[in-house]
């Protein structure tokens, strides 16, 4: 986030998969969340220092998963979301919804091309 608390847009993707994955979301979950939804190719670098980020400011949490045989049996670090979040989460949405309000996509196509 932001000084002004808002979520930057990468950090609003990544609280996006955390809450869509309901308390059972980890890294390589939200990295697909992401590029099927956005069509973006994610590294996974990227969405583990933003998770870490997020949590640090108290905006997800995680806990340690049991072993898992698929990863030689490393746990997974689950991630979900918490009430600042969801907060931040909500601010958003209403910051994008105000600045769309009024706006006509084909009233700005037109003015473009008159432009």
């Amino acid at each position: 986030m932001g000084r002004d608390g808002l979520l930057g847009a990468f950090e609003e993707l990544v609280l996006l998969a955390v809450a869509r994955g309901r308390g059972d979301a980890y890294g390589m979950t939200v990295r697909r969340e992401i590029e099927e939804n956005t069509g973006r190719d994610v590294t996974i670098g990227a969405v583990y220092s933003t998770l870490d980020r997020l949590e640090t400011k108290g905006l997800v949490a995680s806990s340690l998963g049991g072993a898992d045989d698929d990863r030689s049996g490393r746990a997974r670090r689950h991630f979900r979301i918490q009430p600042g979040g969801i907060e931040a989460l909500a601010r958003a949405r209403e910051t994008r919804s105000g600045l769309w309000e009024g706006i006509d996509l084909a009233d700005l196509a037109s003015d473009a091309e008159a432009g």
